[in-house]
């Protein structure tokens, strides 16, 4: 009996130094990070660790396990959204959005530590081998994310099912009338005429080629997307009958690098950042095949406004793998090999931030409905997933880029007063404003 009590004195004495070392180690990393605010953290061991100036909504999180604070300190990247997913963090004040905000807000203002360093460093210099999307795998990457449940994406979105930035002409705006003003921001910058044949890469569920078409009475409209959810619920928005009124519409279940052709306007918006970093050129010289020589691109893309970067490794796993969010001077190079011409770059800050915060108020609002769907775990994961992208937009260097790409120097006016004169001849149309819930109330939805 004495030698199994020493062992397990012994034992205990070990966790107690592991648990010791963890709680340490979490207070001195997150004591150089958290200078401003009132964050609690409880550790494993039951501990309580204050950090900040006592300012601000108190945030109280917590550690259920000595592991669990480890796997925080060597890669947060990855690991912190799979163990909120697990229950094994878990807020106790305050909301995941408060925390995750303080943490990039203030971490703009430290050094990380050199572990992770390293392995941003790897992922970083390993980022355009992860991403070489080839036709089979685009489509199952889509699928991951784009065909989930439909109803999902009903009980947070927007009726028109926008699942992009929003365009705010103005902070306090709803998101359905930021949601219209991106499209006719979009169909603005497309100098959109009557006849014209259009081509929209990554349709989503149909609502912005529906807009072009009304842009474009007697022309075609051609919106392709790789979602089999997308493709079924954007078909049965067509209209049963064509009156001249606008240009005919077709949803393809098509990927673009199979398409043939010309177009006078192409857009793409929210599919870029599924095209994968070593597939770049291959897009542009297709879209240059497909544009004719007097036509107008615009590409609305989520992006980077510092150096090069990699994919945060919780959102390639768990929501949008393959995917890749670029900088700028990785997409321009790109362009001008394909001998196509920028006529027009538009950084888009904080819209959205502002777009993501409405989905996360909306979600959280429906999330019951979204675990019947699906699970509690499922819910915890679109969560963090809304929460830190937030979060990223507001303090970090993500924005989104929309590049106006033409062939030809004189394709466009040589000032920008034509986007505003555009804008306004769509809203003066007295039935836009309509659109969004006539065309959603016709939709067959499930």
């Amino acid at each position: 009996m004495p030698r199994l009590q020493a062992e397990d004195h012994r034992q205990n004495k070990g966790l107690g130094i592991v648990s010791g070392l963890a709680d340490w180690s979490v207070k001195r990393a997150l004591s150089h990070i958290v200078t401003r605010g009132s964050l609690t953290v409880t550790t494993a061991a039951g501990r309580v660790l204050t950090f900040g100036d006592g300012t601000g909504q108190p945030v109280h999180v917590r550690f259920t396990d000595t592991r669990a604070e480890w796997a925080f300190l060597v890669d947060a990247d990855l690991r912190l959204g799979e163990l909120y997913m697990d229950g094994r963090f878990l807020v106790e004040q305050g909301s995941l959005y408060d925390f995750v905000a303080m943490m990039l807000r203030e971490a703009q203002n430290s050094t990380h530590p050199l572990i992770a360093r390293v392995i941003d460093h790897i992922r970083t210099r390993l980022r355009i081998f992860r991403h070489r999307n080839l036709p089979g795998r685009s489509k199952t990457n889509v699928a991951h994310h784009y065909d989930l449940d439909g109803r999902l994406y009903e009980l947070f979105l927007d009726p028109d099912r926008q699942y992009s930035c929003a365009y705010f002409e103005h902070p306090d705006r709803s998101l359905e009338e930021a949601q219209l003003a991106k499209k006719r921001h979009l169909a603005a910058k497309l100098s959109i005429e009557p006849d014209n044949s259009i081509l929209d890469i990554g349709c989503g569920w149909g609502g912005l080629a529906l807009h072009l078409a009304e842009q474009a009475p007697g022309g075609y409209v051609l919106g392709v997307t790789l979602s089999e959810e997308q493709h079924d619920y954007a078909s049965k928005r067509v209209p049963s009958t064509m009156d001249g009124s606008l240009a005919e519409v077709q949803f393809a279940l098509r990927d673009y690098r199979s398409l043939t052709g010309h177009f006078d306007r192409i857009v793409s918006v929210g599919m870029f950042e599924h095209v994968g970093l070593a597939s770049y050129r291959t897009f542009f010289r297709k879209c240059a095949e497909l544009l004719e020589d007097d036509g107008i691109m615009v590409l609305h893309t989520i992006g980077c406004s510092a150096t090069p970067g990699f994919t945060t490794p919780w959102l390639d796993k768990y929501i949008f793998p393959g995917g890749y969010i670029p900088a700028l001077s990785e997409i321009v190079p790109e362009i001008e090999a394909a001998g196509l011409t920028i006529t027009d770059v538009e950084v888009l800050r904080l819209h959205y931030a502002w777009t993501l915060a409405n989905w996360r108020e909306r979600f959280m609002a429906r999330w019951a409905e979204v675990a019947e769907l699906y699970d509690e775990r499922f819910c915890r994961m679109w969560e963090y997933y809304l929460s830190t992208a937030e979060a990223a937009f507001r303090y970090e260097d993500l924005v989104v880029f929309q590049i106006q790409i033409s062939k030809r120097n004189d394709t466009v006016p040589v000032t920008r007063d034509y986007i505003a004169r555009n804008e306004a001849n769509q809203a003066s149309k007295s039935d836009v404003e309509r659109s969004v819930e006539r065309k959603a109330d016709n939709v067959l939805v499930g």
